[in-house]
C-alpha cells in the first residue's frame, strides 16, 4: 500500500534565532518534493518564530504534558504549544523515556491530550542496546506500543516512529534486514490493536539517519519516512534525505 514519505526532523535541544534560517533551505527542497511531507519540531522558545518565519512548512513541538493546565513547572502544554504555532507534537522520544524516565503510559497520556488539541503526533518506540543483544527488542517494542498507543489511534493524525535508543546520536545504525523486520513486527502490532486502519499508519525509522543511508532505508518495506535528529539541524544534511524521499517516487 502506498503512503505519503514523511521526512521529520526533531532539533532536540539545539537552535536559536539565529539558526532559524536554516529552516528557508529545508521549505524550498520541500516545496520542490510535493510527493513528500516534510515537518521539524524545534525547541518551544523557537515555535512561534519559526512557524512565523516559514509559513507552509509543518512546525511542531518536541513534547508536550497530558495535563492541559496546572502547577507543573516548567512544562508545556499541547495547548500552549498549538496556540505558538505547532501543528505537530513528538512524544515518546528514546531520550525522554531514558533522561527523563518517561514511562509508557506517559506517551499514552502525552498522545491523547495532543489529539484533543488537534495535534498531530508522531509517537516514539524502541529498545536499548541491552534489550536487543538480549534478545527482547521484538517483546519490548511489542509492549510499548500495545502500552503507548491511544484508544481512538488513527493514521489520519498518529504516526509511529521506531528508534531503536542504541542508534541515536551514534553513528551506528541495525542492518537493513533487522529495520525491515522491526517494522514489518511493528506494522503487524497496529493492525491487532487498530484493524486495517494500520495499513494507512505511517512508521518512521529514527536513528543516525543521513543523506547517505536515507535512500536504502526509505525504501524498506513497511517503512514510510524518517526522524531525524542531527542531519536535521542544517538544510545541507537535512535536504539530501528529502530527495531520497522524493527519489522513490519518480
Amino acid at each position: 500500500m502506498a503512503r505519503r514519505k514523511l521526512i521529520a526532523g526533531n532539533w532536540k535541544m539545539n537552535g536559536s534565532l539565529a539558526t532559524l534560517g536554516e529552516l528557508d533551505g529545508i521549505r524550498t527542497a520541500a516545496l520542490a518534493a510535493p510527493q513528500v511531507d516534510v515537518a521539524v519540531a524545534v525547541p518551544a522558545t523557537l515555535i512561534a518564530p519559526a512557524a512565523q518565519l516559514v509559513p507552509g512548512l509543518a512546525i511542531g513541538a518536541e513534547d508536550v504534558h497530558e495535563a492541559d493546565s496546572g502547577a507543573h513547572t516548567g512544562c508545556i502544554s499541547a495547548g500552549m504549544v498549538k496556540e505558538a504555532g505547532a501543528i505537530f507534537t513528538i512524544v515518546g522520544h528514546s531520550e525522554r523515556r531514558g533522561d527523563q524516565h518517561e514511562t509508557s503510559h506517559d506517551a499514552f497520556m502525552k498522545s491523547a491530550a495532543a489529539h484533543r488539541h488537534g495535534l498531530a503526533v508522531i509517537l516514539c518506540v524502541g529498545e536499548l542496546e541491552a534489550e536487543r543483544d538480549a534478545g527482547r527488542a521484538e517483546r519490548v517494542v511489542q509492549a510499548q506500543i500495545e502500552k503507548s498507543l491511544p484508544d481512538d489511534a488513527h493514521a489520519d493524525w498518529l504516526t509511529l516512529a521506531y528508534e531503536p535508543r542504541w542508534a541515536i546520536g551514534t553513528g551506528r545504525t541495525p542492518t537493513m534486514d533487522e529495520i525491515a523486520a522491526m517494522h514489518a513486527i511493528a506494522r503487524a502490532k497496529l493492525r491487532q490493536m487498530v484493524g486495517d486502519t494500520a495499513l494507512d499508519m505511517r512508521i518512521l525509522y529514527g536513528g543516525s539517519v543521513t543523506g547517505t543511508n536515507a535512500a536504502e532505508i526509505l525504501a524498506l518495506d513497511d517503512v514510510d519516512g524518517a526522524l531525524v535528529g542531527g542531519a536535521s539541524l542544517t538544510a545541507a544534511k537535512f535536504v539530501p534525505i528529502i530527495e531520497a524521499a522524493a527519489g522513490l517516487g519518480d
